[in-house]
């Protein structure tokens, strides 16, 4: 496992991670508005893995990937990417990586309302600078795959919620980046349309070789991963319920010293 709590007087900064990983990050810290939503978290994932973080509601998995997405800079610990230091890149070149080596998946599939179909699917190829028949090409090929060709002309009202999530999966994988960030996917769908959905979003990420970090706090949608990071209270879930104990240790202390 890599899942780990390092200690801070331990860790070296600005280590570079283990060859085998693609994607690696260090005791993390980060809050919101002065409440913790990472705590000491570290993790690594290899190149064509998919790992699920787990929890429940709050716990910190949005935060996590955020982090390790560049969209948020920790304020304490390291993010590495193919032996590039996210942590220390300026907004600019973070904003490069994510364009041009990741994607994202949220639970709303955010699609736009005036493009058609195939030209959401084909998004980040035509920011890209992709020829227009190319990027075109490739969109209708990833609708094929995720049975959505016939609404490739179309526009996005003509899609239930599930349809429109597979749209958005599409966009995701369409430039087949290095790692796919899906955050809580499948929260919106019934279960049948959630299993569709991971089922095709795994098969894709292993035919392509794309690491994926698949944030759910559904156990069925997490038993389809390589491995599973748990957190608990912005903690890695053995850490928090160290810590727990801990709390309960040090106030019956107290109550037997009062």
């Amino acid at each position: 496992m890599y899942a780990m709590v390092a200690p801070p007087d331990k860790a070296r900064p600005d280590q570079a991670p283990p060859q085998d990983d693609l994607l690696w990050a260090r005791s993390l810290h980060y809050s919101h508005g002065g409440t913790p939503g990472l705590i000491g978290v570290s993790a690594g994932v290899r190149q064509g893995e998919i790992l699920a973080v787990t929890g429940p509601r709050g716990c910190g998995k949005t935060t996590l990937l955020r982090c390790l997405a560049g969209q948020l800079l920790p304020e304490q610990g390291e993010v590495w990417f193919n032996s590039v230091p996210v942590h220390t890149l300026g907004t600019a070149a973070r904003e490069r990586l994510r364009r041009d080596r990741f994607a994202w998946i949220g639970p709303e599939p955010q699609l736009l309302p005036e493009l058609k179909v195939w030209e959401n699917a084909a998004l980040p190829l035509l920011i890209g600078g992709a020829p227009h028949r190319a990027a075109r090409r490739a969109a209708l090929e990833w609708l094929e795959r995720l049975d959505l060709d016939r609404f490739a002309g179309k526009r996005p009202g003509a899609l239930n919620r599930a349809e429109a999530q597979r749209v958005a999966l599409a966009r995701a994988l369409v430039a087949e980046p290095a790692v796919l960030f899906a955050d809580e996917p499948t929260a919106p769908l019934h279960r049948a349309e959630r299993a569709l959905l991971l089922r095709t979003l795994t098969t894709a990420a292993r035919s392509h070789g794309i690491t994926v970090l698949l944030a759910t706090h559904d156990e069925e949608a997490a038993a389809g991963a390589d491995r599973a990071l748990a957190l608990l209270d912005g903690r890695p879930a053995g850490a928090a319920a160290a810590a727990s104990a801990l709390t309960t240790e040090d106030q019956a202390a107290c109550s037997l010293s009062a």
